[in-house]
């Protein structure tokens, strides 16, 4: 099983990762509206082509025991999701990115804020106080 953990994650994978959780945050903002108005819509293949991209990419990081639903990795092009359902695949998806994130990251002595963990120590990446402090 390949997760990815504090002693791996470097600076490029925290970038990477932050981008595709921003991504997802605003799709599923921009997702929330349609559904909202229009919950049974089908979205159509020009989203949905980047709905998988960033699903795909997410899923790079989501594996192991953060994967957000086993047998789901993207929607299928031949049967169009609704607004609806990729709401709800995203709000799963971001639950497993911040307990992701949650347990990659830590305060340090004498310095006030939360820092991603590289090789085991934190780093000078700063980031924002996890959702649920029961981490790890």
């Amino acid at each position: 099983m390949s997760i990815i953990k504090s002693e791996i994650m470097n600076e490029e994978q925290i970038n990477k990762f932050e981008k595709i959780q921003s991504q997802i945050e605003g799709l599923n903002k921009e997702m929330g509206i349609l559904s909202k108005k229009s919950p049974n819509d089908l979205v159509n293949k020009f989203k949905l082509k980047f709905i998988n991209q960033i699903l795909n990419e997410a899923n790079t990081f989501l594996t192991g025991h953060y994967k957000p639903l086993e047998g789901f990795d993207k929607f299928d092009d031949n049967d169009l999701p609704s607004n609806s359902d990729v709401t709800m695949i995203f709000e799963q998806y971001l639950n497993c990115l911040e307990k992701l994130r949650s347990d990659n990251v830590t305060t340090k002595e004498y310095e006030i804020g939360w820092f991603w963990i590289i090789d085991d120590k934190p780093s000078k990446i700063k980031t924002y106080r996890p959702k649920k402090l029961n981490t790890k």
